[in-house]
């Protein structure tokens, strides 16, 4: 999921490669204007939706819970990942000079700043990834076993499966360091992030590899399955809408359907599994074209900040796809203003 250095790079010297944002004052100004700008829509955003979903009983749901780990994940992206970036970029501007950090890995300094930022942004992908998984399960239950859903989709269970995925995705995370010598963390001077690279200058061995390309597996074999998930709800609700048109007015009421508000978060959902689909198809194409040694500078930068942006976006299609999100997020929003009209209100 997160790659740096090269086959081909790891045969060179160390040098910091100019990639389409940052070749001139004007473009690395922009950038950094650009990660201060998206820093605010992840938080602003991920901030709403966890005071939606927690603080209103009426979406204390597993639904809700989930959603709410995604948020979390989102904004832990939006106040170290990005941020950490934003602090390397003015440095760079300040100083005009390369940084430490941009030459050395984590094995050349005792603390690297990207041995703690690197998992933590693969960690938070991962989580979203599985996360939105298990939105799909959970609204595929509702959709193709209604009279189920409450038994099955309950909130301790769907607690323990955000635990579980949490858990086993900051360990997926950090296990590149931890079981090869071979892979370091480094700030890349392409995608300007923290990535994962292969740090010693001999050719790495193939479970080096096998050892990076798990990110990718991992997340491409779980969106697959959450795409499939989606089809097969979408197409459960579109043959229950045709049924509707044709079956007499005794047999609607003798078959269970499920209800208007599951059907519109199925879909909303399905608009989510898209968004991320989306978000990761640059990553994978970086990630074939590393593997057979492509360095492919600005298109790596433009493949990890596509991913970054995604962070923002769940809001945006939680606002459009669901009016009673809408309207709750209004109101929290309008609060102030809402209380001074009502003290005026009393007052008159």
């Amino acid at each position: 999921m997160i790659f740096g250095s090269t086959a081909r790079m790891l045969e060179e010297p160390r040098e910091t490669h100019c990639s389409v944002c940052c070749c001139t004052l004007t473009n690395k100004i922009l950038m950094v204007v650009f990660m201060i700008l998206l820093i605010l829509a992840i938080l602003f955003g991920n901030s709403v939706t966890l005071a939606v979903f927690l603080g209103t009983k009426h979406f204390r749901t597993p639904q809700g819970y989930l959603k709410a780990s995604l948020a979390v994940a989102d904004l832990a992206v939006g106040m170290f990942v990005v941020p950490f970036s934003v602090y390397a970029e003015i440095s760079f501007l300040v100083s005009d000079s390369t940084l430490e950090l941009a030459t050395n890995t984590s094995l050349a300094s005792s603390f690297h700043p990207c041995s703690l930022i690197g998992p933590m942004f693969a960690g938070c992908t991962l989580v979203s990834i599985t996360t939105v998984f298990l939105l799909s399960i959970e609204r595929s239950i509702a959709i193709l076993k209604p009279l189920h859903k409450e038994v099955v989709i309950t909130r301790k269970r769907t607690t323990i499966l955000i635990v579980l995925s949490w858990l086993a995705s900051f360990f997926l995370a950090v296990s590149p360091v931890l079981f090869s010598g071979e892979i370091v963390l480094e700030y890349n001077a392409c995608s300007r992030m923290c990535n994962y690279a292969l740090g010693k200058s001999e050719p790495p061995t193939t479970s080096a590899w096998n050892i990076l390309l798990l990110f990718p597996a991992f997340d491409f074999t779980l969106l697959g399955g959450t795409v499939v998930i989606n089809l097969l709800s979408l197409t459960t609700i579109r043959q229950h809408s045709k049924r509707r048109k044709h079956l007499a007015e005794t047999e609607n009421h003798t078959i269970a359907r499920p209800t208007f508000s599951d059907i519109k978060a199925a879909k909303t959902i399905g608009t989510l599994t898209l968004a991320f689909t989306a978000s990761f198809t640059p990553i994978a194409v970086f990630v074939v074209g590393n593997v057979i040694g492509n360095e492919w500078c600005n298109f790596s930068f433009f493949a990890f900040w596509i991913l970054s942006t995604n962070s923002c976006w769940n809001v945006i299609i939680y606002s459009v796809r669901d009016q009673k999100f809408r309207h709750r997020a209004h109101q929290l929003l309008a609060l102030p203003h809402t209380k001074n009209v009502s003290k005026r209100q009393l007052v008159g």
